[in-house]
């Protein structure tokens, strides 16, 4: 009878990784991240050329080449991938600086990665950086914000259990 007062705990809000501008997955030139193959979420087309962990949580990977960060969001349990440009793998790290390990506990807002926009768009390669929920399957919904500029840590995926 009264379950609208009832706190509703099944939201969770993923911050923007980057400031720049959001963008559907379905803008993003790579069909892995368009089509969803490896899950819903939003890219942002960086302004500027530094990454933040868009909640809290445990860095799950970093991936050699710098180009890709994986972690566990502690509030939702949300796999997240935040992968920077497409075919930025190629380019071995160059112009990539790490700043969070494996097993690294992050807060909101953390400076995790650092990328020189400028050297990947002179190696030819596209800038948009995704950000993926991989357990999609496991919520009811997973909905990337996007068509405005965002700041980091701006709302950028809601997700409900």
């Amino acid at each position: 009878m009264f379950s609208f007062f009832k706190k509703k705990d099944n939201k969770f809000v993923l911050g923007a990784p980057a400031k720049g501008r959001a963008v559907p997955l379905s803008e993003v030139s790579d069909p892995t991240f368009a089509e969803e193959m490896l899950g819903k979420g939003v890219a942002v087309i960086p302004a500027e050329g530094k990454l933040y962990a868009p909640a809290d949580g445990e860095i799950g990977m970093v991936f050699d080449t710098l180009h890709a960060v994986s972690m566990t969001a502690a509030d939702s349990g949300a796999e997240i991938l935040i992968h920077v440009g497409i075919d930025t793998v190629k380019m071995n790290g160059e112009g990539f600086t790490g700043h969070v390990k494996a097993g690294d506990h992050v807060k909101k807002g953390q400076l995790i990665l650092e990328v020189d926009l400028d050297k990947v768009k002179a190696a030819g390669y596209d800038t948009v950086t995704p950000m993926i929920v991989c357990n999609t399957p496991d919520y009811t919904s997973v909905e990337g914000i996007s068509g405005s500029d965002v700041n980091p840590g701006d709302d950028a995926v809601v997700i409900e259990k």
